[in-house]
């Protein structure tokens, strides 16, 4: 072989390399308990999805980012220890026997830190026909609280969209649905 040759056979070994190194592999596991539906929610106006299930971390992992609509996620770390990622920074470690709201659509993604799995029990309320979980890039939002809108705080939000002031994002964390 010439050197020419082996020099682009190297140069595309690395790059199919690379591109191995930058798939992320997601190997939750998820058994859904059970689904049923309400005829009507007050909430939504109209029928809802309740959904309720089991999502099992290996060790280490790490999952995309993404959120919740609907209600969020009521969910309870069963075992082992989970680390909750904001899309708008800052970490939050969740142990066996607490539980706590994924707040509807806010960006985050779970970590286990642990050597062994992590064992999630979620629960979740949804307008019928939407999604449980939707998949994103890292995303800033959305404010879940009134205080994330003051000062300046209502600049950094990308999801749902951003904001033109802060009047407009106090709006959105206290009126939802009205927009």
């Amino acid at each position: 072989m010439t050197i020419r040759r082996l020099r682009t056979l190297a140069i595309i070994a690395a790059g199919v390399a690379a591109g191995l190194v930058a798939i992320t592999a997601h190997a939750a596991i998820t058994e859904i308990l059970g689904v049923g539906t309400m005829a009507h929610s007050d909430v939504f106006g109209g029928p809802a999805q309740m959904t309720m299930r089991r999502l099992t971390f290996t060790a280490g992992e790490v999952l995309g980012w993404h959120y919740h609509p609907g209600l969020g996620a009521y969910t309870v770390v069963a075992r082992g220890r989970l680390i909750v990622e904001d899309g708008c920074g800052g970490e939050q470690l969740f142990t066996a026997g607490q539980a706590f709201l994924e707040h509807p659509n806010r960006v985050h993604r779970g970590k286990n830190p642990d050597q062994g799995p992590t064992e999630t029990l979620q629960t979740f309320v949804v307008p019928a026909g939407i999604p449980i979980s939707v998949s994103t890039e890292q995303l800033c939002g959305a404010p879940a609280e009134v205080q994330e809108c003051m000062g300046t705080g209502w600049m950094k939000f990308t999801h749902p969209r951003r904001f033109r002031s802060q009047g407009d994002c106090v709006f959105h964390v206290a009126a939802p649905g009205a927009h």
